[in-house]
Order: C-alpha cells, then structure tokens, then sequence
C-alpha cells in the first residue's frame, strides 16, 4: 500500500509537470476547447434533425458526421507529416469555427436542412486533421517518459470531461436558448482552441519529410508503416474491435434503459452518466500508469473491460447491475486510451506518426459506425440478452487469444533510461524530444575497451560517436596528452559533423565501457532537427582543433 501511495505521488507530481510545461498546457487548454465544442455541437445537432425529420433524420446525420471522416482520416493525417503541426491544427480549429459560423448563418435564416447537413459533413472532415495532429505533436512536448504518460492520462481525461460538460452545456444553452445559439458557441470554442495554439508556433517540431511525394504515396504510407509492424497491427486490432464493441454499446446501452430495466428516455441519460463518472474515476487510477515501461499487459485488461461488463447484465437485469456495469466500461475506456495511445506513440517512427493516427482514427471511426449498425441485428436476430451476452464476451475473448503477443510486446520494452541520459546530455542532442531520444538510444551500440587500448586514431576515418558510460579515456593530440574524460561525457562527433579525419587519438586509461552511435544515425537525428543542428553549429565552432574527434 505505501508503494501505491508512493506511486501515485510520483504520477501527480508528473501530471504538475504536465501542466508546468508551457507548451502541454497549451496543447491541453486547446484539446479542452475542441472536445467540448464537438460534444455541445452534437446535442444541438441531434436535435435539429429531429425537428427537421424525426428519428431518420438523426441517423442520417450521424452517418454524415462519421462516414465521411472514416474516409478522409488518412488523407488528412498526412498533414501533420507533412506540415508543421501546429498549423494543422490551427487552421482546422479555424476553418471548424467559420464552418460552424455558416450552420449558425443556415439556422437562423431558415435555410434548407440539406445545407446545414453538407456543412456538417465538411466540419466532420475538417475536424479528422484535428486529433492525429495533437497526438502526434504531444511527444515532441514531453521531456520525459513520465511526462508523455501523464500528458495523455490529462488528455484522456480532458475527453471524458468533455463528453459530460459538452451535453450538459449544450442541452444548458438550448434549454434557455436556441440550436442557433449552440452552433454559434460552438464556433467560440473552436477560435478558443486555436488562440491557445498560437503561443506554440514558435515550438521546435520533429523535422518534417523533405522529400516530396505524390498525396497517394504520401496517405498509404501510414498504411504501409503498419503493414511493416506487427506490434502496431496488434495495437490497432485491439484499438478497432474495442470501437466496434463500443459503437454497438451505444444502441445497448439504450435499449437496456428502455426495453429491460424500463427507465424511460431519461433513463438513457442515466446509465449514460455512468461511463462518465467510470471514466473519472479511470483517470484517477491511470495514474498509476505513469512512470511505467511495461503498459501492453495494462491494455489487454482495459480492451477486455471496455465490454466484459455487458454480459453481466443479462442474467439478473437491475438498474444497479447495469449502472455499475457501464461504469466499468468507463473506467476501463480511459485505462486503455492511456495505455494504447502511449504504446502506439512509442512504437510509431516520429516521422509517419501522424499518419499512423490518422489511420487509427479512421479505423475508430467506420468501426463505431459498424457496431452501431451490428447491435440491431443481432438483437433482432438473438435477443437483447443473448446480444449482451455475444458483444460481451468479444473483447475479453480476443485478448485472451492475443496474450502471449501482449507479453511478448511488454518484453521487447527494454529501459534505455541510462542511454538517453548521456545523449541528453550532449548539447547536440538536448533540443530533441523524448521519443527521438529513446530511438537513438536503442541504436546505440556497448562496446568495452581494455586498459591502454586506442579507441580512435587520429586520422583515421570517422565512422562513430562514442559516450563513455563508465571509465576513464585519455586524449592525446600529436602524441600529446590533452585531456582526460570520464563517465558522462563523449567523443568523436567533429569528424562526423566535418567530415574530416579523427582530430585526436583516444585511449582507455583503465577499462572503459562506451555506447557507440553509427554515423549515419547521428546526422539524419543532428540535421534533420533544427535546435540539434543549430547546437552542431556552436559545438563545432568552440571545439574544432581542441576536440577529441
């Protein structure tokens, strides 16, 4: 108990650190403003379509907010590879808020619903460049790998707090007001969002592809970084069949107020509050996720519990079964987005990352639309209780069956704490962020040096970067001792950097163990970062001819 204390202190004191850090605070503050924008506008959506045209109407809307999304998902993932993220993300905050400025225009003057309905399909698309963006810039924020973890626990549970301030501000607003009223506050939070994404234009981005492709090759090559992966083919299958679940839980959840606990319409708001308040308290509990390495086994528990519950509900139908049953599924809805949104950030290249969400999210999207079209039929076709039972039973069955993956996955997570000290400590390396660190942590190299052995010849060519991990190294230049360098500090880069010969020879003084890190490694990470070339530049220019390379 005193360790979970201990632990739990440890993961507050990172999410402070999230919300200390200028730049996540931004990121979070605008990821608030956009979440409950998205869920204020779907009250006021639904309701204008029912008054437009009844029940139709607003399943008609509902395949216009999702379909299209699914589709356009990768393409405009591309773009945060593409462009630098920030961007992204304003301008599709922008054009979300004069979008939304014209369905309110619509509204008020009695427009056709034909034309608020077009509107709604382009915000829908606008808003698929939105999320993969934030995720994949979110990691170029973090310092740390605590940090990354409690920044997604705060966005996670941003979003669980959005799903209930957003309905309960919407139906606030048209409870005094009007759907025109929503739209047009709609359009407020979305110029909110990207106010508080204007105070990070100036951040020091991942480096962006140089090399111009077409659109097609450019989309596809988020497809054809997972085809490559099979941990994030795994990852994504997980993520996938949970949205299925998910989207036929929705009509489930519905039909159990109404047809077997026989709650009424405002029963459906009730047992629907209980993922919400489930995910508050997953957001507390996640976390005790931060800080840990091994987070596969923690998501495989969460998928399960994303459906588990429902086949409790079956046998013995009770309001408290069922409240508590949701709730669970709550819980476990922010447990897995923390888990697998942190995994699938550590394990995606920097480079395709925002393709690779944008992949993600349309596979979220069709999925959820998928589920809430499976749960009538399978109702119609088994009953409600059996379709409990069936759409249950789906996710803990999966994750038993992919298990021993899970693990294997987990035992691939090697700690790289101590390699991504020394790099981090390097003045070259210290502008790139936490996952690029970890990537060139794991190509570094132990090498061991024997008492008196050369390590490098002065000119000879240079083909690696050494940081000494323990030890002692003397330098020596024309024969004469220059130097002596001991755990923590480095050498070799100036060749490298130069592309000139070793500057000076460097030889153990007792027994030395060094990581090496292969040229080309070093300068696509040095050349490819602004800050790290900009750190190059001064490094070369102070130590050129007094340097060991």
């Amino acid at each position: 108990m005193t360790r979970v204390r201990e632990h739990l202190r440890e993961s507050l004191r990172a999410m402070r650190e999230v919300y200390a850090n200028r730049s996540l605070r931004r990121l979070q503050f605008a990821w608030a403003g956009s979440i409950i924008g998205t869920w204020a506008f779907s009250i006021a959506l639904a309701v204008y379509a029912y008054d437009q045209g009844g029940a139709s109407a607003v399943g008609l809307v509902v395949l216009i907010r999702w379909l299209p999304a699914a589709f356009a998902s990768p393409l405009t993932g591309m773009l945060g590879d593409r462009y630098p993220r920030v961007l992204v993300m304003i301008a599709s905050d922008l054009l979300r808020a004069a979008v939304f400025g014209a369905i309110t225009v619509c509204v008020i003057t009695n427009a056709p619903a034909a034309a608020v309905y077009a509107l709604v399909g382009v915000a829908s698309v606008i808003s698929t460049a939105f999320r993969p963006a934030q995720a994949a810039l979110l990691p170029a924020l973090a310092r740390t790998p605590d940090e990354l973890t409690a920044a997604n626990v705060s966005s996670s549970t941003l979003e669980s707090l959005g799903s209930c301030a957003g309905p309960a501000l919407g139906g606030l607003v048209l409870a005094v007001s009007s759907t025109s009223v929503v739209f047009g506050l709609t359009a407020a939070t979305f110029l909110w969002s990207a106010v508080q994404l204007t105070g990070l234009l100036s951040t020091d981005e991942p480096p962006l592809r140089q090399e111009q492709r077409s659109i097609r090759k450019e989309a596809s090559e988020g497809f054809r970084a997972i085809a490559r992966d099979r941990r994030l083919q795994l990852l994504l299958g997980l993520f996938s069949a949970q949205t299925l679940v998910n989207g036929a839980m929705n009509v489930l959840l519905a039909l159990t107020a109404l047809e077997l606990l026989h709650l009424g319409s405002g029963g459906v708001g009730y047992l629907s509050s209980s993922t919400g308040f489930g995910g508050l308290v997953g957001a507390v509990l996640a976390l005790l996720l931060v800080g840990r390495r091994r987070l596969a086994g923690f998501f495989g528990l969460a998928v399960a519990g994303t459906g588990g519950p429902m086949m409790f509900i079956a046998p013995h139908p009770s309001t408290a079964i069922a409240f508590g049953a949701f709730g669970l599924i709550g819980l476990s809805n922010i447990l897995e987005d923390v888990a697998g949104f942190t995994l699938l950030q550590r394990t995606t290249p920097p480079e395709v990352l925002a393709r690779v969400f944008g992949v993600a999210y349309s596979l979220f999207y069709a999925t959820v639309a998928a589920g809430a079209i499976l749960a009538p039929v399978l109702v119609h076709a088994i009953g409600l209780r059996w379709t409990l039972v069936a759409v249950g039973a789906l996710l803990p069955a999966l994750t038993a069956a992919t298990s021993v993956r899970l693990v294997r996955l987990d035992d691939a997570a090697v700690d790289y704490g101590r390699q991504v000290e020394l790099l981090r400590s390097m003045e070259i390396f210290s502008p790139l962020s936490q996952p690029i660190l970890e990537g060139l942590a794991a190509q570094l190299e132990p090498v061991h040096v024997g008492a008196g052995d050369a390590i490098v010849e002065q000119g000879d060519v240079g083909d690696h970067l050494y940081l000494i991990n323990s030890g002692e190294v003397e330098v020596r230049i024309d024969g004469q001792a220059q130097a002596t360098q001991g755990p923590g500090d480095h050498f070799g880069e100036i060749a490298l950097l130069q592309d000139i010969p070793r500057t000076a020879t460097v030889i153990a003084r007792n027994d030395v163990e060094l990581f090496a890190l292969a040229r080309k490694s070093f300068l696509d990470a040095v050349t490819g970062h602004a800050g790290s070339a900009a750190a190059a530049e001064a490094v070369v220019s102070a130590r050129l001819g007094a340097s060991p390379g």
